[in-house]
């Protein structure tokens, strides 16, 4: 069962909460490892996920540290709305991997293409890269076939929920602030990566079209009954309501089907919905490269509390493509990595698994931005409860303050920094 608790403006100091929280669990001292012939730990992702346990492995030196990542750079998916809105610079949320590179990690500028078990080696295009622990953390993947019509207009109707893909949602949102009509965003059913973004994306636009004067609206299909998760569902609904009001139009249970842009009508089974911009949140999934190595049907099959796979003792599976009830997260999936990290320096030293295990599982601050200055903090706290499985605890703004939407950048540049700073 989960448990929900809402906080306003003066019940925490937000500033305390998301340093302790970005900062706090970043820190946690990894056990000291004896010298000796290093083994080679290969962390597959270059996000929040596979940065939170390089940053922590690299602190002990136990281990010789390869990442595999093809961008040149992170980007922060997390408060990249404003960006895409025209509020901020896209280089606030590109950072580089210098201080990677400056820790003595190998990097290798290319997506791994597959992993053999058998020989545990990663596969590049250049080569095979052998590991004794390997950490998965590469993201997710678009069902693309699950809304008929997508693939063949996926360049018209870019998702936005993977690093670089901002461009193509932000040129989207220009041409209907400048052209006019109907903005239509789809939101799937869960398990999705982060949420509350499908509502914040509403949102923002929608105080873009009062700012310019833009003659239209935008339209949200939720395949779902309410907003996800339902603890923010009152928090968002309200907002959207006195923030925006007419400017969005709220349709529930409208799960998308097929599309045809040409016609500007998405076929949600009990209507079609007609639009003249559409950006289309896809049914997500692990990547095909987990899947084919026999680690993931839809999600990764993962041990708690400690991420490693059900299917092979060697290999940690952390972020968004871990089948697990977390929320799919940035931060959830950073506290996770540092927990792999120790995990994996306790197998390096040879140490005996804690006895009883822990129940504390990785928690996450995400925020929710209703306007370009006011946002719902959301706190996320999990816990394993013996014979019964994952629960998690909410605390939600009851509604948006000035003080969250400043508590949301001061945690986004802690977490930058303890990544890459």
């Amino acid at each position: 069962m989960t448990e929900t608790a809402k906080f306003g403006p003066r019940a925490v100091d937000r500033r305390s909460v998301v340093l302790a929280a970005a900062g706090g669990l970043a820190m946690v001292a990894a056990p000291r490892i004896a010298r000796g012939a290093r083994p080679r730990v290969v962390v597959v992702g270059g996000g929040w996920g596979g940065l939170g346990a390089l940053r922590a492995l690299a602190r002990s030196g136990s281990a010789e540290l390869t990442l595999v990542e093809p961008h040149p750079a992170f980007v922060s998916c997390p408060l990249s709305i404003h960006y895409i809105v025209g509020e901020r610079p896209f280089a606030e949320f590109e950072h580089g991997y210098a201080a990677i590179d400056r820790l003595g990690v190998r990097r290798v500028p290319e997506p791994a293409v597959a992993i053999d078990r058998d020989r545990r080696e990663v596969v590049t295009a250049s080569g095979r890269i052998g590991y004794d622990f390997l950490v998965l953390a590469p993201g997710v993947e678009y069902a693309e076939e699950a809304i008929a019509g997508y693939a063949e207009a996926r360049t018209a109707l870019p998702v936005g929920f993977r690093p670089f893909e901002q461009h193509g949602v932000k040129a989207l949102v220009d041409r209907f602030l400048a052209e006019g009509g109907t903005f239509l965003i789809t939101v799937p059913k869960p398990p999705y990566r982060c949420p509350p973004a499908p509502y914040e994306r509403a949102c923002l636009i929608a105080e873009q079209i009062a700012r310019r004067g833009t003659k239209g609206k935008v339209v949200i299909a939720d395949a779902n009954p309410k907003p996800m998760p339902p603890p923010i569902a009152e928090p968002i609904l309200a907002a959207m309501r006195s923030a925006h009001g007419q400017r969005i139009e709220y349709l529930p249970d409208h799960e998308a089907k097929a599309v045809d842009p040409g016609k500007g009508a998405l076929d949600c089974g009990i209507a079609d919905v007609p639009f003249t911009h559409a950006n289309l949140v896809l049914p997500m999934r692990a990547p095909k490269l987990l899947r084919e190595a026999g680690l993931a049907e839809r999600w990764a099959a993962v041990r708690l509390p400690d991420f490693r796979s059900r299917d092979d003792d060697r290999i940690w599976i952390i972020g968004d493509s871990a089948g697990t009830p977390l929320p799919k997260s940035g931060h959830v999936a950073f506290n996770a990595g540092v927990s792999v990290a120790e995990a994996i320096e306790r197998r390096i030293a040879g140490a005996p698994e804690p006895v009883p295990p822990p129940t504390g599982l990785p928690a996450g601050i995400c925020f929710a931005a209703v306007t370009h200055d006011r946002a719902i903090m959301i706190n996320v706290a999990a816990h394993l409860v013996p014979g019964e499985g994952p629960k998690l605890r909410f605390e939600v703004d009851p509604e948006p303050t000035r003080e969250s939407s400043e508590a949301a950048f001061v945690w986004g540049r802690s977490m930058w920094q303890n990544m890459l700073g």
